[in-house]
């Protein structure tokens, strides 16, 4: 297999006319469905208007992502989730899973159950282009660009708060974002203490353990908390077992203007892979099939080696430093480090010798140039660096001042554990060794100025200067350096005190990621971001919704395949665009029943895509971005007669996409709905155990035939006919678990 030809080059003159008729025949047609729509949910609330676009109040924990963070005063797309609404579905699977029913976005799991490895898609944008940034330092990976949540299992017991900002977004540390920004705040100090014990149980033998606890407030400003976690599951898919061991400890030091905070997180996960995927015959007659570790013995038995796992470790440490200085200034300064390490495990079935740098050795009189073998690829590495921000607040003006430098050192490497052949070998020599390192430095300054009373200025300015080598035999040599200026403007209009309109513009720049340099030499991407929105505030109604266009030059789209580890491949594809529009609301129906729908439609367009099919170049016109539905909805229906009991119905449909960028029928994902029945019951006691909270979790409770990523390629056959190109397709899925369930208990003493 081979990675398929895509050639972009630009129409020639007068022919990018019919993209822009689609484009004025869309932007009609959104239009109309947002004056349709919010007529409709207008109508039905015309209660007596409060002032509640301010946003809440930032007390002083929260100032340490304030940077990075906005509220309904700017003009930036976002939707947020705090602990509350997490407790009732917080069960043990991970972070993406949970954000599942969020406006534009997409999640799935390797193993089908949302336990192991999971990731998410924003706006069509896959994990690598969501900018992930915890208590304002970056998470994403430096090479990958990935997000692992698998590393930091049962995390979401540790969120205090997330917030998903939607397109470029605010200046943030880290990678720029292109689809979103993602910035999570770990746990609060607590002023009193507690401890609790959690319990959950489910499909697949999955269980989570946890315990938390607080010592409070000591002495009116030290405080020290903590959590150990354990999650195990079999996973749907065979073999495709979870062990996550995962943990959270805290210290505080808090008075009047001074707040230091010391975290050490972070998690150890052996995860059977579960990568592979399977065919179109297999997902018809049998779904949970995994080839991960197969292989065919002596005898001629098919086995499967054992160990065929992802085993790594990853702890993070950081230290947060945030002062008062007056009324009007304050500061905050972090330092933290990663450390990481691990491997993962592959039985190999008659590999060449020539692969692992061997020589041929002759048995009984026969050459041999071929033996099993178990290997390990590692990889060892170190992340760390500092940010820092500087706030000015008066009456009319927020300006923030900030900033960061991170480096990352990298070392990757493979060994032969065992060869049934081990021709010339020595234990511990490593057939490949390589190293790499990336540093990113970055400054920003922005401002927010209020006008008048209604109107609202914004600007951001970024600089980010970034630069990466490599040594790989997958990459090549990579020595490559990167200046980027990033400007954002915007204005808000508040028309009264529910009603609240933004528009604004954004220029993004992105590197490439390791995996992209095994295509060849990639071109780093540019988005240009517009945003347009309005929002409604009432006691009994909030309605958010925006208009989006997204016009990208040179941007990285996957192309369906997979790399030899299973990681996406992408490659450059010129001129694109994404237009969108995106609503969400939330409507108190009574005074026990709670309505949270969102919707997201879209048109994602390559243009002037050119694709060589059997040897000739074709043009393909304007082609859909892989992994981009036009539909994505959600719905949440919530039933709470009193505050120790609700019920929640939630459903998910995505719309039909593709997972290549030739509109190939061989690359179609079908749209699917998922439907989850929640449900939760606080029994409060009057004795040293305060309470206790009870969980039950049915996902897919249709149980629905759901298939929600896959991969697709293509490569050239000049071999069976010679003399002639005939291009193959093939593609492979990943399918979700069917009805399944998690129950849970958690006691607070």
């Amino acid at each position: 297999m081979k990675l398929y030809s895509i050639i972009q080059k630009r129409a020639a003159s007068g022919s990018l006319r019919p993209t822009q008729n689609n484009h004025r025949n869309y932007i009609k047609r959104v239009c109309a469905a947002t004056a349709i729509f919010s007529l409709a949910l207008t109508a039905s609330a015309q209660e007596e208007p409060i002032d509640s676009l301010e946003g809440e109040k930032v007390v002083l924990d929260e100032v340490l992502v304030q940077a990075v963070r906005v509220t309904k005063d700017f003009p930036i797309t976002f939707s947020d989730l705090d602990k509350v609404e997490l407790a009732p579905r917080n069960l043990g699977q991970d972070v993406p899973i949970l954000m599942n029913f969020m406006p534009a976005v997409v999640t799935t799991s390797d193993a089908g159950a949302g336990v192991g490895y999971t990731s998410i898609r924003v706006r069509g944008s896959d994990a690598t282009r969501v900018n992930v940034t915890i208590n304002g330092v970056p998470y994403n990976d430096a090479e990958s660009q990935g997000t692992f949540w698998v590393n930091m299992p049962d995390f979401a017991s540790s969120t205090q708060s997330l917030q998903l900002q939607r397109g470029v977004g605010t200046s943030t540390n880290g990678a720029g974002a292109f689809g979103a920004s993602l910035n999570m705040l770990t746990d609060a100090f607590s002023e009193e203490a507690y401890a609790r014990i959690s319990t959950s149980v489910g499909s697949f033998n999955t269980l989570r353990n946890n315990v938390k606890f607080s010592t409070g407030l000591m002495n009116d400003h030290f405080e020290f908390s903590g959590r150990l976690s354990r999650v195990t599951s079999d996973g749907y898919v065979d073999r495709a077992a979870s062990e996550l061991d995962g943990y959270f400890l805290q210290g505080v030091y808090n008075d009047d203007n001074t707040l230091i905070k010391a975290l050490l997180f972070g998690g150890h996960e052996v995860t059977y892979q579960a990568w592979n995927g399977i065919t179109a015959d297999q997902l018809e007659n049998n779904r949970t099939y995994n080839s991960a570790g197969e292989y065919t013995d002596d005898n001629g038995v098919t086995q499967y080696h054992d160990n065929e796992v992802d085993d790594y470790k990853q702890d993070h440490f950081q230290l947060h430093w945030y002062e008062t200085w007056n009324s009007a200034w304050n500061t905050h300064l972090a330092v933290h480090y990663t450390r990481g390490r691990g491997y993962f495990e592959q039985y190999r079935d008659d590999d060449d010798f020539a692969t692992y740098g061997l020589e041929p050795i002759t048995v009984n009189g026969n050459l041999v140039e071929t033996t099993d073998l178990i290997r390990r690829r590692w990889l060892d590495n170190d992340f760390y660096g500092t940010i820092f921000s500087a706030t000015y607040n008066n009456e009319n003006l927020e300006l923030i001042m900030g900033g960061g430098y991170n480096e990352y050192k990298g070392d990757h490497f493979g060994e032969i554990i065992w060869a049934e052949y081990a021709s010339d070998s020595e234990y511990g020599d490593r057939y490949y060794d390589d190293t790499s390192t990336k540093t990113d430095f970055n400054v920003y300054t922005k401002a927010n100025y209020k006008l008048t009373d209604q109107w609202s200025l914004f600007g951001d300015l970024q600089y980010r200067g970034v630069t990466y080598e490599a040594n790989g035999d997958d990459t090549g040599l990579v020595d490559d350096s990167f200046n980027f200026f990033n400007p954002k403007a915007g204005v808000t209009f508040d028309l009264n005190r529910n009603n609240n309109f933004y528009f604004s513009y954004a220029r993004a720049n992105r590197e490439p990621n390791r995996n992209d340099y095994e295509s060849g030499s990639p071109k780093p991407e540019k988005l240009n971001d517009f945003e347009l929105g309005w929002r409604y505030v009432s006691p009994s109604f909030q309605l958010n919704t925006n208009v989006y266009y997204m016009r990208y030059k040179d941007q990285l789209v996957l192309t369906g395949e997979l790399n030899d580890v299973g990681a996406p491949l992408r490659s450059n594809v010129g001129d694109s665009y994404r237009l969108g529009l995106e609503i969400e609301a939330n409507v108190d129906i009574s005074n026990s029943f709670r309505w949270r729908p969102n919707i997201a439609l879209s048109d994602n367009k390559n243009l002037d895509f050119y694709f060589e099919r059997d040897g000739v170049l074709q043009d393909l016109g304007n082609t859909n971005i892989a992994y981009s539905p036009k539909l994505i909805a959600g719905n949440i229906i919530s039933y709470m007669p009193n505050a120790n009991f609700q019920v929640s119905l939630l459903s998910k449909f995505v719309g039909k996409q593709y997972m290549g960028n030739i509109d190939s029928e061989t690359s179609v994902l079908d749209s699917y709905t998922q439907t989850d029945f929640n449900v939760q019951y606080t029994i409060n006691m009057n004795s040293f155990i305060k309470s206790i909270e009870l969980s039950g979790l049915v996902n897919n409770i249709f149980d629905a035939d759901i298939v929600s990523n896959g991969y697709f390629y293509t490569f050239d056959d000049d071999y069976s006919n010679p003399g002639t190109i005939t291009t193959i397709e093939g593609a492979g899925y990943y399918p979700q678990a069917g009805i399944n369930f998690l129950v849970g208990a958690t006691v607070n003493f």
